[in-house]
């Protein structure tokens, strides 16, 4: 089992471009795959870990409802954000300047073929992240992501997550809003849960946090709880 993690920053790129990005990766380790049983081979597959920063776009996954977008055309385009419906699990999100989003393309066989531990393992390298500066995050029975203060009144996300997964290869990954403008998200029903609001590190602290210092956590935790051999730095 090959669990070294290569890792890319892409800085900030266009959504489309960066989805097609990791579908060719994604695309490229099934097929290394698919090679290896039918010629009876042992290549190693590899595995990715992106960092990205998106300009404004709005993405709904694959069982989400067009209605819980609340622009048209028009208004989209006076934002100066795009859509897009796309292949991940989950329902509308918003992606900006100031969200740290990761992208982890990995092959499961690797680690564990176990879909429900990876997105809890995602889950807690947030959780175990923004604890670092005092934001207590948890889980909601039934809503990916990560929260704060669910079973109050105050509930709110942080951290939105969705994943598309094929031969135990995954692709897309997490959101968490740093420093991000929320008000982009009033345009939306985010992940389609009504009632529930969406923060950030900076609303949560009252001021800004450093960008690159949070990846470097994110990734010291991803590390340890994947238990990843190694973090080499790609590109």
């Amino acid at each position: 089992m090959n669990k070294t993690v290569l890792l890319q920053d892409l800085h900030q790129k266009d959504y489309k471009e960066t989805w097609d990005f990791q579908t060719d990766l994604l695309q490229e380790i099934v097929d290394t795959k698919i090679s290896n049983r039918r010629n009876n081979l042992t290549e190693a597959t590899k595995n990715h870990f992106l960092f990205v920063e998106h300009p404004h776009v709005y993405t709904l996954g694959k069982s989400g409802d067009l209605s819980n977008l609340l622009l048209n055309e028009a208004q989209l385009a006076e934002k100066g954000a795009t859509f897009y419906k796309i292949n991940r699990g989950g329902d509308i999100t918003y992606h900006g300047p100031g969200q740290i989003v990761g992208y982890p393309i990995l092959d499961l066989e690797n680690f564990f073929t176990d879909i429900h531990k990876f997105l809890r393992l995602l889950e807690e390298t947030i959780i175990l992240t923004i604890a670092e500066y005092g934001i207590k995050g948890t889980r909601s029975e039934g809503e990916t992501g990560v929260w704060l203060d669910i079973g109050t009144p105050f509930a709110r996300k942080i951290c939105a997550m969705g994943i598309r997964s094929s031969r135990w290869v995954t692709m897309h990954g997490f959101a968490l809003n740093a420093n991000v403008n929320l008000g982009y998200f009033d345009n939306i029903i985010p992940c389609g849960i009504r009632g529930k609001a969406v923060t950030s590190m900076e609303a949560e602290l009252g001021k800004k946090v450093d960008i690159e210092e949070v990846k470097q956590k994110i990734l010291k935790h991803f590390k340890a709880l994947f238990e990843v051999d190694e973090l080499l730095i790609e590109g």
